[in-house]
């Protein structure tokens, strides 16, 4: 069982007399819906380990000190385990494709070893199936399978040459780069292994994807990159969320919480319509979007209070699918700092701490004695929900000044309610507030 908490913070303020506080709201505490008192927040996140990705991208993103999750593809790593197929002798499988149709009773086995036959057309054969079979058309998906294997067994199934946009022969980045891109305050996820369309692998091959490539991560980089991670393709599949939700406590394709709106890429809603406490909006970054399409996107989240806007870029320069240059990332990135006093700029495993711990965390604190006491309640392992939650406090009208138990001086601001001030307190942490 995770532990309970019960947290405890007291902040005391001298003022030199007795007197009756007529405010209702002194000595009242609330978590603030994001750190700090900003307005909304934005995760940039890049897909594919593109190698142009980490020598353009991302020295623009340090150079206004923007932190970004990676979502990697971990086979492309050396030192990793590689993608393969799980499974029966894979001529035997082959052999059954001569003399019976694929229907629902191998159609997983099927899809599953057609990628791992050798050569890149039967990997497309994979991913275009699996798109038919995620678009409902799963007649469609069976035969574009029996066309694959039958070519299999003519021996006609080619080496294209076409380029794959997520297996690029350039994207040679190593461990010990992750890691200390990891130790910038990067977040470096998984992609799986291979690339794969999840919805279309059998059991035993999907948790291979899932679960080997959070192996690898955990091995060379550590616990901070095993809590989030996104299924290829955006894939939404009921069933592959089923097991991934059982491996990562956090994906970008699904996060299903009752206090959470998810507006997906392909989506066309509008997030100011939501009235969830919080709405996840995906927005790809794609060649044809021009510098104001995606500065409305941070405009959008700048006029509203729960928006969380979620980038999701794949190319860079003149490598990867649906690349964006260098000029037009750095005027996107350099007008997303400009905003950073209002909008939180974090890592997607960041804020999904901060917004659930912030749903699943209860706050109390009381007013007695020239001392205010606030005490948080959560279900949630501290060892995990590791980013502080901004607590805002409300203090008598005649206070001017105050101090944390470390001595450091507190803001004072004022809203409608009256006085007030915020200090960050983690999940794992006991704190004492002071005056001088």
């Amino acid at each position: 069982m995770k532990p309970t908490l019960k947290l405890f913070s007291i902040l005391l303020i001298s003022i030199g007399f007795s007197c009756t506080e007529s405010n209702p709201n002194v000595g009242t505490s609330e978590i603030t819906k994001w750190p700090e008192g900003k307005i909304g927040a934005i995760s940039v996140t890049y897909d594919d380990g593109i190698i142009n990705q980490f020598t353009i991208g991302k020295p623009i993103m340090d150079s206004l000190g923007l932190p970004a999750t990676f979502y990697i593809i971990t086979g492309k790593v050396e030192g990793s385990g590689k993608g393969k197929f799980i499974g029966r002798d894979p001529k035997e499988i082959i052999r059954e494709t001569a003399s019976s149709k694929t229907d629902s009773s191998n159609f997983f086995e099927r899809a599953s070893l057609i990628a791992f036959t050798g050569t890149t057309e039967a990997e497309d054969y994979h991913a275009r199936a699996g798109s038919l079979f995620e678009s409902g058309k799963i007649q469609e998906a069976y035969s574009l399978i029996d066309e694959g294997y039958e070519k299999i067994r003519a021996g006609k199934m080619v080496n294209t040459g076409e380029v794959i946009f997520h297996n690029n022969a350039e994207d040679t980045t190593s461990w010990e780069q992750y890691k200390s891109y990891a130790a910038q305050g990067h977040e470096i996820a998984s992609h799986t292994v291979t690339h794969a369309r999840l919805a279309v692998l059998d059991e035993v091959n999907m948790l291979y994807e899932l679960e080997q490539s959070k192996a690898d991560l955990l091995k060379f980089l550590g616990e901070e990159s095993i809590f989030s991670a996104e299924g290829p393709y955006g894939t939404e599949n009921e069933r592959v969320m089923e097991y991934a939700h059982k491996i990562y406590p956090s994906l970008r394709n699904r996060m299903p919480e009752t206090w959470l709106e998810e507006i997906n890429r392909g989506s066309k809603a509008q997030p100011g319509d939501s009235e969830k406490e919080y709405v996840q909006w995906q927005r790809g970054i794609l060649t044809r979007h021009s510098f104001e399409d995606m500065k409305s996107w941070i405009d959008t989240t700048l006029n509203h209070d729960n928006i969380w806007l979620v980038l999701v870029i794949h190319g860079v320069e003149n490598l990867g699918w649906e690349p964006k240059t260098r000029d037009e990332l750095k005027e996107y990135f350099s007008f997303m700092k400009s905003t950073e006093d209002q909008i939180w700029i974090e890592t997607f495993r960041d804020v999904t701490k901060y917004v659930r711990a912030r749903q699943n965390t209860r706050v109390e604190s009381r007013f007695e004695n020239g001392k205010i006491t606030i005490s948080l309640n959560s279900d949630l392992d501290p060892l995990l929900y590791t980013v502080p939650l901004t607590i805002k406090t409300y203090i008598p009208e005649d206070w001017t000044q105050a101090k944390s138990s470390d001595q450091k001086t507190l803001t004072i601001q004022e809203d409608e309610k009256g006085k007030y001030v915020l200090t960050p307190l983690s999940l794992a942490e006991t704190q004492t507030f002071i005056t001088n």
